[in-house]
């Protein structure tokens, strides 16, 4: 089985959104075999349809530049590359893993946006759920506080995709046979 720790960035605004639907505007992951040796890395930036000029807070907080934006594929393209990528359709057996359920729901919902079968993208585990139980914390944490309280430095740009999943890849490590999938 290889694991396939992700992170995704979507767009976003600095005001009450509710009305506005987000989009994933970049996949970053890292595929891990059971033994912890690293088999990949895949990042893909993608157009959203909805809202295709990011806000100026969206940037801010992910440098994700509007120029990038409008080269990128849109999502079906970009998905099935990725699901190509894990090994979806030569049924590979896989597990998603992300920090917190947002990235999973935000998968589900871009697929249902654009008309695609979403099933793939429940094979999930939840490190930020796991990590909480496992540390026994009475709340969760970001994936900043639990990297400093197990000595892990961040690396590379908070809020891009693949950096958040490359760092994730090493609280993934720290705990590999503790994981429940």
């Amino acid at each position: 089985m290889n694991f396939i720790i992700y992170d995704l960035e979507a767009t976003c605004w600095d005001f009450n959104s509710d009305q506005y639907e987000q989009e994933t505007i970049e996949i970053g992951a890292v595929m891990m075999n059971r033994f912890g040796e690293q088999l990949g890395e895949f990042n893909k930036f993608i157009r959203p349809i909805l809202h295709p000029t990011l806000s100026a807070y969206c940037y801010e907080l992910t440098s994700i530049d509007q120029v990038l934006i409008n080269r990128s594929d849109t999502f079906p393209r970009v998905i099935d590359s990725f699901k190509e990528w894990i090994g979806y359709f030569d049924e590979e057996e896989y597990v998603l893993c992300s920090w917190g359920s947002f990235d999973r729901k935000q998968f589900i919902r871009d697929c249902q946006l654009h008309d695609l079968e979403w099933e793939w993208a429940e094979k999930h585990l939840n490190i930020k759920q796991q990590y909480q139980e496992m540390k026994r914390l009475h709340r969760s944490c970001s994936m900043s506080r639990a990297l400093r309280a197990e000595g892990i430095e961040a690396l590379g740009t908070k809020h891009r995709g693949i950096d958040d999943a490359r760092n994730l890849v090493e609280i993934f490590l720290k705990f590999r046979d503790e994981w429940v999938v």
